[in-house]
């Protein structure tokens, strides 16, 4: 499992084009999507009552993971481990964020924005399942009965 500091410190991908601004438009988008998602939008609004707070830290975030900035200093994990998320949170998460990127930047930018968020879902899902007493192995998800999940009504 790869740690916080990990994920911030993969090599940067030379050539992709992403900038500050770029970061900022895609999370600011992103998290206007999840506002009005059904699966995932009740667990960030359950949790997150003034938004640009956290849409700081987002750009923080994401400069790190891209840019190599070095400016976010939270721990993922921590804000993570107790979600009543499973594996369909995290891919919904992907599906948003991947169009997302892909609808807003240019093809090797989108690209290095979703193959960093594959690995952050990664290696967030697998926290969780350990915080759950869940050892996953290679390929295997993170599936929890759905009674202990943030669900929409009706699912």
């Amino acid at each position: 499992m790869s740690t916080d500091n990990e994920i911030a410190a993969e090599p940067q991908n030379a050539g992709h084009g992403i900038d500050e601004a770029m970061i900022e438009q895609v999370v600011r988008a992103f998290y206007d999507r999840v506002r009005k998602d059904d699966l995932i939008g009740p667990v960030f609004r359950d949790r997150i009552q003034d938004w640009e707070p956290h849409l700081q830290q987002m750009f923080a975030f994401w400069s790190s993971v891209t840019l190599m900035s070095g400016r976010y200093r939270g721990q993922p994990m921590v804000k993570h481990a107790f979600l009543p998320i499973d594996s369909r949170h995290f891919d919904r998460w992907l599906s948003l964020f991947g169009e997302t990127a892909r609808e807003l930047c240019p093809p090797a930018a989108a690209e290095a924005f979703v193959d960093r968020a594959h690995r952050i879902a990664a290696s967030l899902e697998l926290g969780v399942a350990m915080q759950d007493g869940q050892m996953l192995r290679k390929g295997e998800r993170l599936h929890r009965p759905d009674n202990v999940l943030q669900l929409p009504t009706g699912t």
